[in-house]
C-alpha cells in the first residue's frame, strides 16, 4: 500500500494519531498539528470536504464539527441528510400544569413558570439526572401553590 493510500485509509478510519504519522511522511514541508484535538479538527474538517469519502463518514465528521461549533466543509447539498443520519440529541422535560377551574387557569401559568425556573437551575448547575430534576420541579410546584393560594389541605377518605 503506498503512503497516500495509508494516509486516506487513516482518513476513512477517524484515526488522528495515524493520520498525523503518515502527514509528517507525505508532506514534511507543512505543519504537524500540535496536539490530538487539533488534529481531530483537521482531520474531521478534511472528512466533510473529500467527496470520495462515503457520505456515512462525512456525516459524522459533519455533526462531531457541528457539537463543537467548528464550521463543517459538508456542501449545503449534503447536510440534511447528513443531520438525519446523526441528529442532534438533546435533553427536554415535560412540564403540564392544568386547573379544572377556568378561573384558576392564570394560576397553573404561575405555577409551570416556576417549575420552569427550577429545571433550568438545575440544568445550569449541570443536574441533568432525572431524580434530582424531578423532585426540584415537585418543590417548586408546591412552594408556587402554596405562594398562590396558601396551605392547601386536601381531602382525605377520613375527612368524608
Amino acid at each position: 500500500m503506498s503512503q497516500h493510500s495509508e494516509f486516506v485509509d487513516a482518513l476513512i478510519r477517524g484515526d488522528a494519531r495515524d493520520l498525523v504519522e503518515r502527514w509528517r511522511v507525505i508532506a514534511p514541508h507543512l505543519p504537524v498539528p500540535g496536539t490530538t484535538e487539533q488534529a481531530e479538527i483537521i482531520m474531521h474538517r478534511a472528512r466533510t470536504e473529500v467527496g470520495t469519502i462515503d457520505l456515512k463518514y462525512r456525516a459524522y465528521s459533519h455533526r462531531w464539527l457541528t457539537e463543537r461549533n467548528i464550521p463543517s466543509g459538508l456542501p449545503d447539498i449534503l447536510r440534511p441528510k447528513a443531520e438525519r443520519m446523526y441528529p442532534i440529541c438533546v435533553q427536554g422535560v415535560g412540564i403540564s400544569v392544568n386547573m379544572s377551574n377556568p378561573a384558576l387557569k392564570p394560576a397553573a401559568v404561575i405555577i409551570r413558570g416556576a417549575m420552569e425556573d427550577a429545571v433550568n437551575d438545575a440544568f445550569a448547575e449541570g443536574r441533568k439526572e432525572p431524580a434530582f430534576v424531578s423532585a426540584q420541579m415537585k418543590n417548586a410546584r408546591e412552594l408556587a401553590t402554596k405562594k398562590l393560594f396558601g396551605q392547601i389541605r386536601i381531602p382525605t377518605h377520613a375527612d368524608v
